[in-house]
């Protein structure tokens, strides 16, 4: 008898545990967020963490998802792809992750792919822009355009908003950097926007650009188109001006898009025109956006970005699907493949967000930022 009341109890107590460990809040709701939280990309990452802790807060002030609280577990992948690679088989081995925010280069998006789509778990990117991306594989989407679609948008902007007829690229050797080059030179070619020099770098590797600038001012061209990031761009801008006194023009994609590269390019970085997903303080910006922007700027002492917000609608767009479907990863996927028009969309900071068959967005426009006494603002110069 004395062994029965034993196990009774101990089973008694056993089950107590459990249930107290439930009730002392254990239980959640896990989301994974990755990007370059460091490296020479950091800076993205530091804006994509940042707005998952505000959605964070913000959701779990107002009493969690669910009656769960919500937890953004913060995975670093450097801007690396096999830094990617690894991360992704951590968070999809991890049962109690239910979507990933993520990846934010397209280098990396690529490499966690195969993964994700192996296992089953949805990757969401609020930055990856190559062609290839969503491209064949069912777990796989983002909220802002292709690079076929900015490569094709900058060609034509530097042709007849900018009324150049005659363009030098340098451009980073990686998915992004080269996916985005191809397209705009092949849009080039059809509008007679002519190429007169091409220069190719690596990312973190590549410290001196005299030699691909000396290149590129011996061909004369009346204005300069850089595809990559915002590090590189920076000291592009400055060799060429600083030293090289190459005065022209200069343009990039949203690679460039980033704070860093005024801090960084300095006087130099003056008059750059990128095109961009989303723009702030712009005449219709709305209420939301504003708020987002005060209590972005509480709450972390800085002003938001671009990739905030995109970063912000995309964790907002991942739990409104688990507020409807539950906490089932493939319901996950599933309600978000549903989202097909701007009707069953999800609107969001930066517009409605919805996806055709692949998993790209359909329908968000480009816009152009230029950096104007060292500060971005709207391009007063547009594509008509």
């Amino acid at each position: 008898m004395r062994l029965f009341t034993k196990l009774v109890v101990g089973l008694f107590l056993c089950v107590s545990m459990i249930g107290c460990g439930d009730a002392g809040g254990k239980e959640e709701i896990v989301i994974g967020v990755v990007g370059p939280i460091t490296g020479s990309a950091a800076a993205f990452g530091e804006m994509i963490s940042k707005a998952a802790a505000l959605k964070e807060k913000e959701i779990n002030d107002a009493g969690g998802l669910n009656g769960k609280t919500v937890r953004f577990q913060i995975e670093d992948d450097k801007g690396l792809a096999a830094e990617a690679t690894s991360v992704s088989r951590k968070l999809s081995s991890d049962d109690a992750i239910l979507a990933v925010v993520g990846h934010f280069n397209s280098d990396c998006s690529l490499a966690g792919k195969q993964e994700y789509n192996r296992v089953g778990l949805v990757e969401f990117s609020p930055g990856s822009t190559n062609v290839d991306v969503c491209q064949g594989g069912d777990w796989t989407f983002r909220n802002l355009y292709r690079d076929d679609q900015q490569g094709t948008f900058l060609a034509r902007f530097a042709k007849e908003a900018l009324g150049l007829n005659k363009v030098a690229i340098i451009f980073e050797s990686d998915n992004y950097g080269t996916g985005l080059k191809e397209a705009f030179e092949a849009e080039a070619g059809r509008i007679g926007l002519e190429i007169v020099a091409q220069e190719t770098y690596q990312r973190g590797r590549t410290q001196d650009f005299t030699p691909h600038l000396t290149n590129v001012k011996q061909a004369k061209p009346e204005g300069v188109f850089i595809s990559g990031l915002f590090n590189e761009a920076a000291l592009i801008v400055k060799t060429a001006k600083n030293d090289l006194g190459l005065d022209v023009p200069f343009f990039g994609g949203d690679g460039l898009d980033s704070p860093d590269l005024i801090s960084t390019g300095g006087e130099a970085a003056n008059g750059i025109y990128i095109t961009s997903p989303f723009i702030f303080g712009t005449s219709s910006q709305t209420a939301e956006v504003t708020s987002f922007a005060e209590a972005f700027e509480a709450m972390h002492g800085t002003e938001p970005d671009t990739w905030a917000a995109l970063t912000y609608d995309a964790c907002g767009q991942i739990l409104a699907a688990i507020e409807k479907v539950g906490e089932d990863r493939k319901k996950i996927r599933d309600h978000l493949a549903s989202q097909t028009t701007p009707e069953s969309g999800f609107t969001g900071l930066t517009g409605i967000t919805y996806f055709d068959e692949n998993g790209d967005c359909v329908g968000k426009p480009i816009h152009v930022k230029q950096v104007i006494d060292g500060k971005f603002g709207v391009s007063p110069k547009q594509l008509n």
